[in-house]
């Protein structure tokens, strides 16, 4: 199994006060899509994070070694729409509770 953390980036510096209608369903599905895959194992914890610098969302994941992280988060609806992209950090190795 490989481990990643992967960082969302929102369009714009401001997203989070200036979303839209159409952004808050999307962001909808995306938390939703998040949330299955928690529910399968592949997403370990997910969330947003309240960086001064300009907010954005992470996930550790747990997935097989043949499997590709791009293409999975690829298929975020949210960024399947064009509304941000993700950055993908391989972890060296991860522990966690349990």
């Amino acid at each position: 199994m490989k481990a990643y953390l992967t960082k969302w980036i929102p369009p714009r510096a401001d997203f989070l006060p200036t979303i839209t209608e159409a952004e808050q369903a999307l962001f909808q599905q995306h938390g939703d899509w998040q949330t299955a895959l928690r529910k399968t194992g592949h997403i370990v914890a997910h969330g947003p994070v309240a960086d001064p610098a300009g907010p954005y969302g992470v996930a550790i994941w747990e997935i097989e070694d043949d499997a590709d992280i791009a293409a999975l988060t690829a298929e975020d609806p949210i960024v399947k729409a064009g509304v941000g992209h993700y950055e993908h950090f391989p972890m060296m190795q991860m522990r966690s509770r349990g």
